[in-house]
């Protein structure tokens, strides 16, 4: 043989390696994912739809899950992406309110009206006014 055939053997084998080993660990990932999935756990789905886990049908490999309060729909167990868990936010305990300035500071996202601000809002006159 030559030493092409070799180098190309040798890629081919290199990639099959990798595809074992990718379908491994997705097969562990989902399994590991399978087993967080009980009865009251905050999930979101493939197609981004937050709820909660009422029931698993195992044998139908069925999931009702409660999108909204009196809401419950039925979706294929697979089509659960992530078990969702609640964020903690940690709060110094010395966060005290430094000044005023920091209350009537808009989130991000927030719309401020004309009052709130201390800008000039009177009106130019418009093209063709005189």
């Amino acid at each position: 043989m030559d030493s092409l055939t070799l180098i190309m053997l040798a890629v081919l084998a290199v990639l099959v390696f990798f595809m074992f080993r990718n379908g491994r660990k997705r097969k562990k990932d989902q399994e590991a994912l399978q087993a967080t999935m009980v009865p009251g756990a905050d999930v979101m789905t493939n197609f981004g739809m937050y709820g909660t886990i009422i029931a698993i049908d195992e044998e139908a490999n069925k999931v009702e899950l409660q999108i909204a309060p009196g809401v419950v729909v039925e979706i294929h167990r697979q089509t659960i992406a992530r078990v969702v868990e609640p964020v903690v936010e940690d709060v110094p305990e010395d966060s005290s309110v430094d000044s005023i300035d920091s209350l009537t500071e808009p989130e991000f996202g927030q719309r401020v009206t004309d009052a709130d601000t201390d800008t000039d809002t009177t009106e130019q006159p418009k093209k063709g006014d005189a």
